[in-house]
């Protein structure tokens, strides 16, 4: 077959794979796992699919003599490992479950497919088993099976014996018996490790060779210039005026030296500072009441009930239910929820006549309004502070502890910098169009840099004061991955502003929409102790690596806008100088994304599977074809495309490269928003 019908073929079966794994996570969400794992991931025609695909790019890599390359030719090898041991698992491993009973030696499990009880080479005895929780609370820190002449069974450690894995799964409730999931893959898994291990040291092979595209990009004349666009900056002073209440609460003195008590409060010890703050910004919305502090607040409730449940301060967002309620604002007192002994949300409450339903908007509404009325009335019932036993058992927090904790509650770092970011950076950019369509480079340069260090230190500073405050570095949640993402997102806008000046506002803007994201999605939720399967180190780098990669590929976006902004590639122009400066600059965006691609790309493949191995440690499976995870394949697949520049002489072409930059990343945009808010799966933050 001739090399461009081999090629043709192996771009259409690609596009078409990827736009199979898009819509099977819509058909998944529809029509429920199991559906999609019976009629596609678990099929055989589905990995023929696969097959066909690695057969085609074998057939092209050889007709292009790609040994001559060897950085690429052990990237692409290092795929058809993974894809080898992929199949090598799904035809040859055994998975399943065992139930152990203590005292009891059991030698079988059950296969997870055909349920058949399949014999060990050996038996297992469980001595105990053990919930550990954190000190003073009822949160599990971790899940224990101790085995008979075995070490330890728990979360993210494994036992292994004879090629056999044992993972802990779950426990009865009287605790005298454990589950475990049992996995036997002795082949397939050390295949796709070493697919894993190939493709690492072809991506730092390619990143570091002397040859490599990646080092000619970073010689390349256009690149080499630096300091085309400087910036221009303008204060926006924000004041906010408190309001003046006649209420009764605790004085300030009072209220401030309360503040540094110690209670335990979302299963760890906290000043109650953030116990109060919290309680006020769910009833609110807002951190602080009437121009009271939290503790103020507190101390009313206690104080006089009676006064304070007349008060309208229990926010209700839904306009629905604010018309079922009679209101004539968006706060409501407690009152207005009660008819006497009556308990009027309860007669708008149908959820539970349609258990398999989801819930209409009125019913969350309801659900959002009835968590903060039991709020206060725990506070009122003396159940929701639960100060540290005077018997020392619960060891309290230090004092530079506690005094970090109530600093970081008093600093809304998201908000400020979100305001700043997206102020400075929308000026910062439409600055830069200017002075790209009218070649003038302005004098306010020192003024940005200033503004972007400045910003980057204090997100740093609030990032490391909720690292120190809650023990664990932040990246558990939604709201700690997009203050990452924020923090990632200067940190190289710092790094690039030297040589290539333009990346200023794109810094800023996308750590300010960042933050946004961050404030209006979750409103700084509390710090908790992370669940047990979290508390691995491969949390830190899996995540970290993804959110850098997303910040790179936020940069080629925001590339490719200003490109079309600027338009280089128009034919009619006043001008022709200025049309060749256009050009210049377009092709120089350009030239910057490819630059990023490398490294984007490779975050993005090395965090996709530093989190299979992750899974595989935790759970005993790689890949579970998780929406999530399916995504995030998608996006590798998506980037890794623009690669082939050499090959595909479409992507050498700076419109079609920079538009599609600007539309990959609604891959992205897909893989973190519209898994969470729309498709669910086990990787959702929502």
């Amino acid at each position: 077959m001739h090399l461009f019908n081999l090629k043709k073929s192996l771009v259409s079966l690609y596009i078409c794979l990827v736009a199979l794994l898009a819509v099977v996570t819509f058909v998944e969400h529809v029509r429920g796992t199991e559906f999609v794992e019976k009629y596609v991931y678990h099929t055989v025609w589905f990995c023929c699919l696969w097959g066909v695909l690695a057969a085609l790019a074998v057939v092209v890599l050889v007709k292009r003599q790609l040994w001559r390359h060897l950085p690429a030719l052990l990237l692409h090898g290092s795929f058809l490992f993974i894809l080898v041991g992929a199949m090598i698992t799904f035809s040859c491993s055994k998975k399943g479950y065992m139930h152990l009973t203590v005292g009891t030696e059991v030698g079988t499990f059950i296969d997870q497919d055909s349920k058949r009880v399949i014999e060990l080479p050996f038996t297992l005895c469980l001595d105990s088993f053990r919930v550990e929780y954190y000190p003073g609370t009822e949160a599990p820190a971790d899940y224990v099976s101790y085995i008979r002449d075995a070490e330890p069974v728990s979360m993210n450690r494994i036992l292994s014996r004879q090629g056999y894995r044992f993972y802990q799964s779950s426990f009865d409730d009287d605790k005298e018996g454990s589950w475990l999931s049992v996995n036997y893959d002795p082949w397939g898994i050390g295949v796709t490790y070493a697919g894993y291990i190939l493709l690492g040291i072809s991506m730092l092979w390619m990143l570091v060779g002397r040859s490599g595209e990646f080092r000619r990009l970073l010689r390349h004349p256009l690149l080499r210039k630096g300091g085309m666009f400087v910036w221009l900056l303008m204060a926006v002073v924000t004041v906010v005026q408190a309001e003046n209440r006649s209420l009764p609460a605790l004085a300030l003195r009072q209220a401030d030296s309360l503040a540094f008590k110690q209670v335990i409060y979302h299963d760890r010890v906290v000043p109650f500072n953030t116990l109060a703050r919290d309680f006020v910004l769910k009833l609110t919305g807002k951190p602080s009441y009437g121009g009271m502090t939290p503790e103020q607040v507190v101390g009313g409730w206690l104080l006089r009930p009676e006064v304070w449940q007349n008060e309208p301060m229990i926010y209700i967002k839904s306009a629905e239910l604010r018309h079922l309620l009679r209101l004539s604002s968006s706060y409501a007192r407690l009152t207005d929820l009660f008819d006497g002994q009556n308990y009027r949300l309860q007669e708008f409450w149908k959820g539970g006549q349609k258990p398999h339903m989801k819930m209409t908007s009125l019913e969350k509404a309801i659900m959002e309004t009835d968590e903060k009325v039991g709020l206060i009335l725990m506070l009122r019932s003396g159940t929701l502070i639960h100060p540290l036993p005077e018997d020392g058992s619960i060891k309290p927090l230090s004092d530079v502890k506690v005094q970090a904790e109530i600093l970081y509650n008093r600093i809304p770092f998201s908000k400020l910098l979100f305001m700043f970011n997206l102020t400075v950076g929308m000026l910062a950019f439409f600055y830069l169009l200017y002075c790209s369509m009218h070649r003038s480079a302005g004098k306010a340069w020192s003024v940005f840099t200033v503004a972007l260090y400045a910003a980057f230190l204090f997100q740093l500073f609030g990032y490391c004061l909720r690292w120190y405050v809650g023990g664990r570095i932040p990246l558990s949640n939604g709201y700690e991955t997009m203050q990452f993402m924020a923090l990632c997102t200067l940190l190289l806008a710092c790094i690039f502003r030297c040589r290539f000046s333009f990346t200023l506002s794109f810094g800023l803007l996308i750590s300010g929409f960042a933050l946004l994201v961050a404030y209006l999605g979750q409103n700084n939720p509390q710090i908790t102790p992370l669940m047990p399967v979290l508390l691995s180190p491969w949390l830190s780098i899996h995540v970290s690596l993804i959110m850098v990669s997303y910040a790179l590929f936020a940069f080629m976006m925001l590339n490719g806008l200003l490109a079309f902004c600027i338009g280089g590639w128009r034919k009619k122009a006043i001008d022709s100088e200025i049309q060749e400066q256009r050009k210049v600059r377009v092709e120089q965006l350009m030239l910057f994304s490819r630059l990023m691609l490398y490294p984007a790309v490779f975050c993005l493949g090395a965090g996709i599977f530093i989190g299979a191995v992750w899974a595989n440690v935790s759970w005993g499976r790689y890949w579970a074809w998780d929406p999530k995870e399916v995504w995030a394949l998608i996006s590798f697949l998506i980037y890794g495309a623009a690669f082939h520049g050499p090959s595909l002489a479409v992507f050498r072409q700076p419109r079609f490269f920079h538009a599609y930059m600007v539309l990959a990343f609604l891959t992205v945009l897909m893989t973190y928003f519209g898994v969470n808010y729309l498709l669910g799966g086990m990787h959702s933050y929502a």
